[in-house]
């Protein structure tokens, strides 16, 4: 008489069983199903979990097969506690599935190697088949996509749709006019489960209770099921363009940028708007340049050359993932879905130790996304953690930021003493100041300061406020507006008495006159004479020397054209690495006999 034959989980998930008794290797032979065997499927599938699903259904074939005589079907063992269930992953389960083999004298069935090795050293008589893999065919999915089609989105008893058109232009339509069973998704949704399993381009990213996160190829699928959503729901994403980065506005000046050093770039955007397709242009030209990139994902979609490894969470962190790149020391990262704090610390962390960094970020401005950083990152950091910042919108890259920190009096106050440390954010192109980001109490200000548009109600302002002053002062002045409620004039020096008054009482009356605070500056102190600099070229820097101008904040210019604006050091210093292009475009203009000349910054 045979043997009794007693099956592991994994051939009960494969399927493996019914398919033999089908094609007569076990037809008549005493199928012995470990009760710990019922206990793990249970819990898989309660836990919402296809696998434990795929095999209640195979223990069904072959309790149908039993019933027409082509196998003898026996449950036997003891139900595992819950606690041994928790440790199905450390070999609890499958102990007790070989105990029973061992005391029937059972020939054992598995298509896990570990498990096969292990039963072979305790004697048992091992079977291992290896699963069989059908010839990859179509999804059925496909059926709903065309060239266009960015997203599918299918759930139970509604209508399915798609967005359909190009970056930034998408349009949601209707695939039929029929609703979808709650059958058909459920076939749809193991169809997709087996490819994932059979298709080496396929894996599951991630699986919780009523969530899957599935990548099969370039197409990443989500499908939710109730306790998570209130009905069975798939939802399919896959890239429609590969863009150059030559394509993009500013490629020129981004890729001078990158090849400098290594950068902390956050691209932003809108959903939809192409932040990963210029990701992953980026990566493209970074390995073009003989740079040594790598991505972290999840999950792992950017599509991106095969030289570029793509990680994921290790174990399920990101932290773990990072930790195994700092020692991998790629020359960039790029960082897909920037989103949680812990993303951003990841981000900061690996930036800091000398990683250069590109983090897609979600936003609706450019702005946002360094706001985003704000309580993740200490704010005296962020310059050097993002020094650039793109934006992109419908496919197009629409705004550059500028990152830099300097030590000034913030944009709209006027007493000297009120100066600290502010991030101001420039505009590429420009070099226009538009944002001043900085701490005013306890509290973190991020003040528009862009000079592109005044406001028409400053100009009349500025007209009453010349009228009053003309009263009080002969020689010429200039009234400059900081807000709404403050302005300074400019007065020569002999009529700053005059305009003040005794004890300040001439200025007190202007105030109220005018309802608004006035600051009085004499011209000398406006623009005072600088010191003759001194220049200075080292192996590695070109050196301007300032004496007595420590802190302040002075433009360069070659000529008559304004070439950088630069912080003085605090030993009246301003350095230029004479590898970037500015130094460069220095010499060049020196050595044809042109003069340097630096004046007071006026942001």
């Amino acid at each position: 008489m045979a043997q009794p034959l007693v099956p592991d989980t994994s051939v009960v998930i494969d399927g493996r069983v019914s398919a033999r008794i089908k094609s007569g290797e076990l037809q008549g032979r005493r199928i012995v199903v470990p009760e710990a065997v019922v206990a793990e499927l249970e819990a898989q599938a309660n836990h919402g979990r296809e696998i434990g699903l795929r095999g209640l259904e195979e223990l069904r074939k072959l309790s149908e097969l039993a019933k027409m005589g082509k196998i003898e079907l026996e449950y036997v063992g003891i139900r595992p506690n819950l606690d041994q269930i928790k440790l199905a992953g450390g070999g609890e389960i499958d102990a007790m599935i070989r105990d029973v083999a061992l005391e029937l004298g059972a020939s054992f069935l598995t298509s896990d190697q570990v498990q096969s090795r292990v039963a072979e050293a305790m004697g048992l008589d091992v079977e291992y088949v290896r699963p069989q893999r059908e010839a990859i065919k179509p999804l059925s999915l496909e059926k709903y996509f065309t060239e266009d089609t960015l997203s599918v989105h299918l759930k139970e008893n509604a209508l399915p749709m798609a967005k359909r058109g190009s970056v930034g232009d998408f349009t949601l339509v209707r695939l039929g006019e029929r609703p979808l069973p709650e059958r058909e998704l459920r076939d749809l949704s193991r169809e997709i489960y087996e490819r994932a399993k059979a298709d080496p381009e396929g894996y599951i990213e991630m699986e919780k209770i009523g969530a899957a996160i599935i990548q099969i190829g370039p197409m990443r699928i989500a499908i939710a099921k109730p306790p998570f959503s209130d009905g069975l729901e798939i939802t399919a994403v896959r890239p429609v363009a590969k863009v150059s980065f030559d394509s993009y506005r500013h490629n020129a000046m981004l890729k001078t940028r990158l090849k400098e050093s290594q950068r902390g770039i956050l691209i932003a955007g809108p959903p939809g708007s192409g932040k990963s397709t210029f990701a992953a242009g980026v990566a493209e030209y970074l390995l073009s340049c003989n740079y040594v990139v790598k991505t972290l994902e999840s999950p792992r979609d950017l599509q991106v050359p095969p030289e570029i490894t793509q990680y994921g969470p290790l174990e399920g962190s990101m932290e773990a993932s990072a930790d195994i790149l700092l020692l991998v020391r790629p020359d960039y990262t790029i960082y897909d879905e920037v989103r949680k704090t812990r993303d951003f610390q990841v981000f900061a962390d690996m930036r800091l130790a000398g990683v250069g960094m590109i983090g897609v970020v979600h936003a609706n401005k450019p702005i946002d996304s360094l706001q985003r950083l704000l309580g993740r990152v200490d704010m005296g950091m962020i310059p050097q953690v993002v020094d650039t910042v793109v934006f992109i919108e419908k496919g197009e890259v629409t705004k550059v930021l500028d990152v830099e920190f300097v030590v000034k009096v913030p944009s709209g106050m006027v007493e000297a003493d009120l100066a600290r440390p502010v991030i101001v954010v420039k505009d590429f192109e420009t070099g226009l100041a538009e944002y001043e980001m900085y701490t005013y109490g306890e509290e973190i200000v991020v003040m528009p300061v862009s000079k592109e548009s005044k406001k028409p109600s400053w100009k009349l302002a500025s007209r009453e406020i010349e009228k009053e002053i003309a009263h009080h002062v002969r020689g010429p002045f200039k009234v400059e507006m900081l807000s709404d409620s403050s302005a300074v004039i400019h007065v020569p020096q002999d009529e700053a008495a005059r305009v003040i008054g005794k004890a300040g009482k001439n200025i007190d009356q202007i105030e109220k006159n005018l309802g608004m605070h006035i600051d009085v500056r004499t011209q000398e102190e406006t623009s005072p004479d600088l010191p003759a600099l001194k220049m200075e070229e080292t192996a590695k820097h070109i050196i301007i020397w300032l004496e007595g101008m420590a802190g302040e904040a002075v433009e360069v210019c070659l000529g008559d054209e304004p070439v950088f604006t630069a912080t003085v050091g605090r030993r009246g210093d301003i350095r230029v690495a004479k590898s970037s292009e500015m130094a460069k475009r220095i010499l060049k203009h020196i050595k044809k006999g042109e003069k340097i000349e630096v004046k007071l910054s006026e942001a």
